[in-house]
């Protein structure tokens, strides 16, 4: 397992991989990040950029049991999918600005992301984790009362993509088994969400093949994979952490 990241250093982005409190950096990408140079920073200091470079993230609503059935939701046959955004996204560190335009309820949603590493177009779904470079830690963020305002229209791309509102980081990491991984949301040092990734309906490689079906993904879009019970507004100055073990830590201050 490596967890592969990246950071400005110098003026430039480069990449690297964290070994404990380090970031010891490479001369490759984030696919490949090559030899490292002997190079490091100390990850305290290190100033933070989304792992990757997404055209898309492509997120999930209902893709969980125990969510489904507290709720009174049907079992969906097919992943109920929305895309957020470019500028939506933001990095692990990142402080995420209160909407302008919006003075309602905002929610977290601690989720694991999905990082493509290879252009799938209609894959498989024996083939599809073979395109999976790794995973990370997503928070989806939701202006809740937009989405049913306007009862004619839910309004799924403006409650979702306010800048900032698609977070993910700090880093990728390969040679995971997702399904032994456990999601947890601290809102303020208090543990809010508490999850396990195998209770997904639509694992992460089978999303990947599905969504595949759909629309090209490419090297570094993710796929953020929907989130459990827990989620809840906040108020201005919240510092929300998405924690993964075996990830890491997602850290940021709402407002």
């Amino acid at each position: 397992m490596t967890l592969r990241a990246r950071i400005e250093y110098a003026g430039r982005a480069r990449v690297g991989t964290v070994d404990g409190d380090l970031v010891r950096l490479h001369e490759g990408t984030i696919f490949d990040p090559g030899p490292a140079t002997g190079e490091e920073v100390a990850a305290a200091d290190a100033h933070w950029l989304t792992p990757t470079e997404p055209t898309k993230m492509v997120a999930l609503w209902n893709n969980f049991r125990a969510a489904a059935d507290k709720n009174g939701w049907a079992i969906p046959a097919e992943p109920l999918t929305f895309l957020k955004a470019p500028n939506s996204f933001a990095a692990h560190g990142q402080a995420i600005a209160v909407p302008k335009s919006h003075d309602g309820r905002v929610a977290y949603e601690g989720e694991l992301g999905v990082v493509i590493g290879k252009t799938c177009s209609a894959v498989s779904a024996e083939d599809a984790a073979g395109h999976i470079l790794g995973y990370t830690c997503v928070n989806d963020l939701t202006a809740l009362e937009l989405l049913q305002r306007d009862p004619a229209f839910p309004q799924w791309t403006r409650a979702k993509n306010f800048d900032g509102f698609g977070v993910f980081g700090p880093v990728v990491a390969t040679g995971l088994d997702p399904a032994a991984l456990v999601v947890r949301t601290l809102v303020n040092g208090r543990e809010r969400q508490n999850y396990r990734v195998d209770d997904m309906i639509f694992p992460p490689a089978e999303l990947v093949s599905r969504i595949s079906q759909d629309m090209t993904l490419v090297p570094g879009d993710i796929i953020a994979c929907g989130t459990s019970l827990g989620v809840l507004p906040m108020k201005a100055g919240t510092v929300v952490e998405i924690v993964i073990d075996g990830i890491g830590t997602l850290r940021n201050r709402y407002g």
